[in-house]
């Protein structure tokens, strides 16, 4: 998201044009309905396959000075040390940057959080020409699917649903728009799956040890602000660190966290609701800047101030249509 890549340029990260395809905005689709809205002016957005923007990374932090102990297992924490199986290294700071199932996290007794229910989410590549830049979002009956281009040749398909055995192919055909799309085009990897929830920390940060990314909280993939988070995040930790006090880092994490919170459980609310899915889509189409100003809140160039007239239009439209 366009938000995602300033905050990344801010941590010293260029995505190279060649690594990435543009993605000009975002395109909801629903019982051969459609609506679709472009980024605001001058912003722009990239989708990129996960293991190049990771050598990027890799790069960046090792130009920086960064010591990278690949295959090394990290076995516990104490107050002032890191175990390496039978090695240790004294830590002023400890940062969990660990994932969803972080370790670091139950070690620092932090897991307490509140969630939502959970969604079970699927990848897979494939080899297909693009036929949009813009991602798509395919709204079925109970599962959501996406599809992003990551190159002029592949286009990366993902599905999510509360069902933890409904798998990808399996699931296409209740997406028949996205399945014709589909249809005779070759697996360019294998498929991936994650589990996908607004999960709330109580807190996230004890003593040193602080979290960040995944391992400190979630947003619903359907945001595609994940990523986005992790480097907003990063900055704040930073400047925290910088004058050694993590009080301020968990006030600034909550309210990172909040626009794409409350965008998820918006989006959320038309899961399983086939006749709002409908609705929505034609006051967007009737009422197209409605779509981009919700877009412009989503990636951050709108302030949440100017969603009262579009929350009034949107509910009257639901009510009448």
């Amino acid at each position: 998201m366009p938000d995602a890549i300033t905050a990344l340029e801010r941590l010293g990260v260029a995505v190279p044009a060649v690594e990435a395809y543009p993605v000009r905005g975002v395109r909801f689709l629903s019982s051969e309905l459609s609506a679709e809205a472009d980024f605001p002016s001058g912003a722009r957005g990239l989708s990129i396959r996960r293991t190049a923007l990771h050598s990027i990374m890799i790069e960046r932090a090792a130009g920086l000075g960064v010591d990278l102990l690949w295959q090394t297992a990290v076995t516990g924490i104490s107050s002032q040390e890191v175990q390496l199986g039978e090695r240790t290294i004294r830590a002023r700071w400890i940062i969990g940057a660990d994932g969803v199932n972080s370790r670091v996290r139950r070690w620092a007794n932090l897991d307490a959080h509140s969630r939502t229910n959970l969604r079970y989410a699927f990848r897979r590549h494939y080899r297909v020409p693009p036929w949009t830049d813009r991602m798509e979002i395919y709204w079925g009956e109970h599962i959501q699917g996406f599809a992003t281009a990551v190159s002029n040749e592949q286009v990366c398909v993902a599905v999510a649903s509360h069902n933890p055995e409904l798998r990808l192919e399996e699931s296409l055909p209740a997406l028949p728009e996205l399945n014709a799309r589909l249809r005779g085009a070759e697996p360019a990897s294998a498929e991936r799956g994650a589990l996908s929830a607004n999960r709330k920390l109580r807190c996230v940060w004890r003593g040193n040890v602080a979290l960040i990314g995944d391992a400190s909280g979630t947003v619903d993939a359907i945001t595609g602000q994940g990523l986005g988070l992790s480097f907003s995040q990063a900055a704040v930790l930073a400047n925290c660190l910088r004058s050694g006090n993590l009080v301020r880092y968990q006030a600034a994490h909550r309210r990172l966290a909040l626009r794409p919170l409350w965008m998820a459980r918006l989006m959320l609310m038309l899961d399983g609701r086939p006749g709002c899915q409908r609705r929505t889509l034609q006051i967007f189409q009737k009422r197209p800047e409605v779509f981009r100003r919700l877009l412009a809140l989503h990636v951050g160039t709108l302030s949440p101030f100017h969603l009262a007239l579009d929350g009034l239009t949107l509910g009257w439209g639901l009510l009448t249509a």
